[in-house]
């Protein structure tokens, strides 16, 4: 995929920057809150004046363009300018926001839930890494055993993976909480693999049993919103995914979308890899059936 902090290209920085949202903090969080309430004001500032007006130092908004993976303010300006020019042209879809007030109608409530998984998901797959995604899926082909952790809103994901990887005869196991996580982590080995599920990356109960995945020598695969977290910097493959929140459904309950993309992407690259095994996994348990019908 293109570099994600090409000026203009992938996801409007709109979307970049509600994505980031939830690890900024103070005066990031101000720079932040200025430039998604006035996009328009924020394209046109220069460093020392938009600095004056989020009430932070300049350093700051030098700081928040680079949290947000642009390399200086002015790409941030050209960004946003970017992103105005195609609000303006006839036919593009505009951003609804990711507000629901209690007088919206439920038409309205759904177009806004449905216009932000459309394109939390082509922003996931406009930023996905490729390289990592297919180095990832050779691991996984690969590997004795793998482990998939993640809990909270992730455990559904990973319990999808499972499921997908067990039926083309992968031997893998999902494990959704701490202790069954961790102590399947101390059985690893070099030959095994881990996928991490975690929308922030920082997740306590992930993060102790890929520690001590990895200190058993199995490779770690990361999924997750936030390419600087501590999962991801200890990851050998991370595999980013996009998150556009609305209201009541935020963090975890807003990125299950593109979670289900990257690990469906990675089921069926592994499937590819392995595709007489997987045939043949799947040609056995099509037949499959209950022995028994209950009747009533």
């Amino acid at each position: 995929m293109s570099d994600p902090s090409a000026v203009g290209a992938g996801p409007d920085i709109a979307d970049r920057v509600r994505a980031t949202l939830p690890r900024l903090t103070g005066a990031l969080r101000l720079v932040a809150d200025l430039v998604l309430a006035e996009p328009g004001v924020a394209a046109e500032l220069s460093t020392a004046a938009l600095a004056e007006r989020a009430g932070v130092s300049q350093a700051s908004v030098t700081r928040f363009a680079q949290a947000v993976g642009l390399s200086s303010h002015q790409q941030l300006r050209i960004a946003l300018a970017a992103q105005l020019g195609r609000a303006e042209v006839p036919g593009w879809s505009t951003d609804l926001g990711p507000l629901i007030n209690d007088d919206d109608t439920v038409g309205r409530v759904a177009t806004v839930v449905a216009n932000a998984d459309i394109r939390a998901i082509t922003q996931t797959v406009d930023q996905l890494d490729l390289e990592a995604l297919d180095r990832s899926a050779q691991v996984l082909a690969g590997a004795r055993r793998i482990d998939v952790y993640g809990v909270g809103g992730s455990s559904t994901i990973a319990a999808e993976l499972e499921m997908r990887l067990f039926r083309i005869g992968v031997q893998v196991r999902a494990w959704p909480e701490v202790h069954g996580a961790a102590t399947s982590a101390a059985l690893l080995t070099a030959a095994d693999a881990v996928v991490a599920i975690s929308h922030s990356g920082s997740t306590t109960e992930v993060m102790e049993p890929v520690e001590l995945a990895r200190d058993r020598g199995a490779k770690v695969i990361a999924i997750t919103s936030d390419p600087r977290s501590p999962l991801a910097v200890v990851a050998d493959e991370v595999l980013a995914t996009a998150v556009l929140e609305t209201s009541f459904r935020s963090g975890g309950l807003a990125a299950r979308h593109s979670q289900l993309v990257v690990t469906d992407c990675l089921y069926i690259r592994v499937a590819q890899l392995t595709s007489a095994q997987a045939a043949r996994s799947i040609e056995l348990t099509q037949t499959i059936s209950p022995r028994h019908t209950r009747r009533r």
